[in-house]
């Protein structure tokens, strides 16, 4: 008895580590929507694979929506020779003035860096896109990409390290993503007309098919703080780091693209 009153608390604190860490069953979570057989869930719903090759790619999507929280997913990309290739992960609702938040992976050539490709739209208007490179190779692991929504911002994560930040700035008059529900998304599929350096590399079907994987989804909608989360100094530093030496592409600085001034949101504050 002495001894099972010495284990309750190290058993209460290994049920608390299983509620915090706990993850969805993926089949429970999500459906596959398209690709004839080539998006599967193994794994007692473990694990999850978009498969694309030259007759077609494949998607899924969540069983819910979500109207605000914190979502975590471990993706493995397309190893090798990927050019041509876009792996698409992004939360989105319907309708022509719908909102986006866009994770998409930009496939390579065998030894080229991946590029990771943000977007956020808001009532129907995207076009602020910002693109970075990664600093490991994302085909040789999993590794966690999270998006964290709340009303006051949207921010990008990788491997808990912030990437990109995007407030909300409607006293301003930029419109924020705040009152359509979205579903999330995901897809695999041929985009070498434009992914690879601009669609000079096409895809090289004789590395077909091409398989990403998914594990380990995690959404938070209620409590943790992610309500009212905002960036410490700790996290602005993060942020600053990745911003200098990753990012490759921030429309906020394309003068070319926006010759008669920038978009609000980019003399307003850093997006």
């Amino acid at each position: 008895m002495d001894n099972l009153l010495l284990l309750i608390p190290h058993l209460l604190l290994m049920i608390s580590l299983n509620m915090v860490f706990s993850f969805g069953n993926l089949n429970r979570d999500f459906e596959i929507t398209w690709g004839d057989g080539r998006a599967q869930i193994l794994s007692s719903g473990e694990l999850l694979t978009l498969s694309l090759d030259k007759a077609s790619g494949s998607g899924f999507q969540s069983k819910k929506e979500y109207l605000f929280g914190k979502i975590d997913m471990q993706l493995k990309l397309v190893p090798g020779n990927s050019a041509g290739t876009v792996t698409a992960y992004y939360l989105s609702s319907k309708g022509s003035a719908w909102d986006e938040i866009d994770f998409e992976f930009l496939g390579n050539l065998s030894g080229d860096p991946y590029i990771l490709h943000t977007n956020v739209f808001s009532q129907g208007k995207g076009n602020r896109e910002q693109q970075f490179y990664l600093w490991f190779d994302p085909t040789a692991d999993f590794h966690t990409y999270s998006i964290l929504w709340n009303p006051k911002r949207i921010i990008f994560y990788v491997d808990g390290t912030p990437i990109r930040e995007f407030k909300n700035l409607e006293s301003k008059g930029v419109p924020f993503p705040k009152k359509q529900p979205m579903r999330i998304y995901s897809s695999l599929w041929n985009a070498d007309d434009w992914a690879t350096r601009g669609g000079l590399v096409k895809t090289d079907w004789s590395q077909a098919p091409f398989t990403a994987s998914y594990r380990n989804f995690n959404a938070a909608t209620k409590g943790a703080g992610w309500p009212s989360q905002e960036l410490d100094a700790a996290s602005q530093e993060r942020l600053q780091w990745v911003q200098k030496n990753y990012m490759i592409y921030n429309y906020c600085t394309d003068t070319k693209r926006f010759p008669q001034g920038f978009p609000l949101e980019c003399t307003t504050t850093t997006t």
